[in-house]
């Protein structure tokens, strides 16, 4: 298993694009505490890992495991702007090798978007890929510099142990229809 410090710690990095105020940014935040290493240029990101970017369309499942526990690669998160969603993901995935995955679906923790399906923050997220792989207590340490951050757990308990229980990633998938009503979401999107 591939670690990169004596308490098991897995690598995390966020590519911050200064897309909002940097003293609220999740990942700046916890890169200040040491939970995660800050990037501010896409070259000088990790070469092999998975990327958080919630428009891929493929999920964070069992069979990308082994890419960050057994072949050294890293968890990165992309830090954008909602409101820029779609530039940004073009604008890094044209030119970084990493393999884009998105999120199961969780509620968000954060006061922005508190209780919105699927609006995590970097944090929340990078988090969440923690918790899915096994190290719960790496997961929580990112979370720890907010007040907030505990309660991302008690939110998503029973999403976050059924996800991290999957066997394949089809399997995560459909989990995600016995915690939410997607069709309700779907409609709510369209609306808005």
């Amino acid at each position: 298993m591939k670690t990169v410090d004596s308490n098991n710690n897995l690598p995390v990095h966020a590519l911050w694009l200064a897309q909002d105020d940097p003293k609220k940014n999740t990942a700046v935040l916890a890169s200040r505490r040491g939970n995660l290493n800050l990037h501010k240029k896409i070259n000088t990101l990790p070469r092999r890992g998975i990327i958080l970017e919630p428009l891929c369309g493929k999920v964070f499942g069992p069979e990308d495991h082994s890419l960050i526990l057994e072949q050294g690669g890293s968890i990165v998160g992309l830090d954008c702007s909602w409101a820029h969603i779609e530039s940004s993901v073009a604008q890094v995935m044209k030119r970084t090798r990493l393999q884009p995955r998105m999120l199961p679906l969780l509620l968000a923790a954060n006061p922005v978007n508190w209780g919105k399906p699927g609006r995590l923050t970097t944090a929340e997220a990078l988090a969440t890929v923690l918790y899915l792989l096994g190290n719960k207590e790496q997961a929580r340490s990112v979370l720890g510099a907010f007040r907030w951050g505990e309660r991302f757990f008690e939110l998503n308990r029973e999403p976050l142990e059924a996800y991290a229980a999957a066997q394949s990633s089809a399997e995560l998938v459909a989990l995600q229809f016995e915690f939410f009503n997607l069709d309700h979401l779907k409609d709510s999107e369209d609306k808005s």
